[in-house]
């Protein structure tokens, strides 16, 4: 509990392959909330297109909250977003991503689990494809705390568009690092091992895209070491020992070269679950 309300900062990372009408939604959404934050960060990684930065400098020209920071070049989700915690000082970080959409009490909702004593805060997301107002099914996550801790064993814990972080809890652990395609997962392990306290609300608090081309994503040489550090990190933190490392490497990894259609089948198994089975 705390004897002060709580302040509150939003923070997106944009580069340049992101929709213009995409963006413009996302940002909507973040001072559409029951719980305005008191600081909205756009932290644009590199150089971008025209049309994208005419829709930032609109925004924030019209929302007295927004503000930006731009990095001359491009350096990673990871980097990227640690450059936006370095300049933002309330007590409180919410992630959404640029093409994603926050629920109107998304907010609310997970600063009074913040307020419970809780140091991460996520939640189940409902997806879609062209129209957030069509959804194609709930993505949700192991809840409590200790289910939390057990799934990060093998998996990321938290949907990060959902997210919400106490700052002092997220700079003891490090911060976001330069790890490639896996620097939520690397964080939220560290979080874990540092002893902060997680929950996943059952609550779909966001809105999340899914496209087929981020199936695609999914596997590749890149993808491949990626996979690799991100065991041996969980090695390094205490997680799990290096057989269970490379255990998990060769199931993630078996997952990520099946059929686009075989893929699609085992993430819906994987991830669309009833309130009830989800941890």
């Amino acid at each position: 509990m705390t004897d002060h309300p709580l302040t509150l900062s939003a923070l997106i990372t944009v580069y340049h392959r992101i929709d213009p009408a995409e963006l413009q939604a996302a940002l909507d959404s973040l001072v559409e909330q029951t719980r305005v934050p008191d600081d909205l960060l756009i932290v644009i990684d590199g150089p971008i297109p025209g049309s994208l930065r005419d829709t930032i400098d609109g925004f924030a020209a019209a929302h007295e909250v927004a503000r930006v920071l731009a990095l001359p070049n491009n350096l990673g989700a990871g980097p990227a977003s640690q450059a936006g915690v370095e300049a933002i000082n309330t007590d409180v970080i919410a992630r959404l991503d640029a093409d994603d959409i926050a629920c109107p009490t998304r907010f609310e909702e997970q600063l009074a689990a913040i307020e419970r004593g809780f140091d991460v805060v996520g939640s189940a997301m409902q997806e879609f494809d062209a129209d957030p107002d069509a959804p194609t099914g709930v993505r949700r996550l192991p809840e409590d705390h200790e289910a939390i801790v057990r799934y990060a064993k093998i998996n990321s814990p938290v949907n990060n568009p959902s997210v919400m972080i106490r700052r002092s809890a997220l700079v003891a652990a490090g911060g976001y690092r330069d790890v490639h395609f896996m620097e939520d997962y690397d964080l939220y392990a560290r979080l874990i091992a540092a002893g902060a306290r997680f929950i996943n609300l059952p609550e779909p608090l966001t809105k999340f895209r899914v496209t087929a081309s981020q199936f695609g994503r999914r596997s590749g040489r890149e993808m491949l070491a990626a996979e690799w550090q991100m065991q041996k990190n969980l090695v390094a933190y205490g997680l799990v020992g290096y057989p269970r490392a490379v255990a998990n490497f060769l199931l993630r990894n078996a997952y990520r070269v099946l059929p686009l259609s075989v893929m699609k089948r085992m993430y819906s198994l994987l991830f669309h679950k009833n309130p009830a089975q989800a941890g």
